[in-house]
């Protein structure tokens, strides 16, 4: 796995092994920046200098292509302790860690944010059903700056019920994984 594009293109991200831990392959995150970068909703004025939160994060690839790309910071959720590790060391490796906040979080009961995200990555484990609970509680803690743009990753059978507030303004297949790409209003 890679970084796909920026100022670390090209650079390896660590993923541990096992089941456990889904990494978006680098196809499919390349697929979802490059609508980040040209959909008329976000028209590639989203990216830089963002405020990124990275939920269900796994190796952090999402956060780290963001940052790569010129966000401002990036926050990263995960439960396992395994995958906070390897965020860590992959930020590590990257030189990212003044510009990532890496944290044993659940994305279903966040802590209070420092900041709120302007742009948001969310890939609960497939088939979980937690993507609107993350987005509920997101929501509630103040995760969510006016208009924020928020991708939820799923796998491709699963159908995204966005809770009041949120609006989908686009959905996009790639294999197993399905984006929806929401604006938080």
């Amino acid at each position: 796995m890679r970084i796909v594009a920026g100022r670390h293109r090209g650079r390896a991200i660590a993923a541990p092994e096992g089941a456990d831990i889904r990494p978006t392959a680098d196809r499919a995150r390349q697929a979802a920046f490059d609508l980040l970068a040209h959909h008329p909703e976000t028209a590639g004025r989203l990216i830089a200098g963002a405020e990124v939160l990275d939920a269900f994060a796994g190796t952090g690839a999402m956060g780290l292509e963001a940052l790569s790309r010129g966000a401002r910071r990036a926050t990263f959720f995960d439960t396992a302790t395994r995958a906070v590790a390897c965020i860590r060391a992959n930020a590590k490796a990257l030189g990212e860690t003044d510009r990532a906040r890496v944290l044993i979080a659940d994305a279903t009961r966040p802590p209070a944010p420092e900041a709120p995200a302007t742009l948001v990555f969310l890939d609960p484990p497939y088939g979980s059903g937690l993507a609107e609970a993350a987005l509920e509680a997101l929501a509630e803690k103040g995760w969510f700056a006016p208009g924020a743009v928020i991708v939820v990753e799923q796998e491709a059978r699963e159908d995204l019920h966005p809770p009041a507030g949120f609006a989908a303004f686009d959905r996009r297949r790639h294999g197993r994984a399905r984006f929806t790409f929401l604006r938080y209003q």
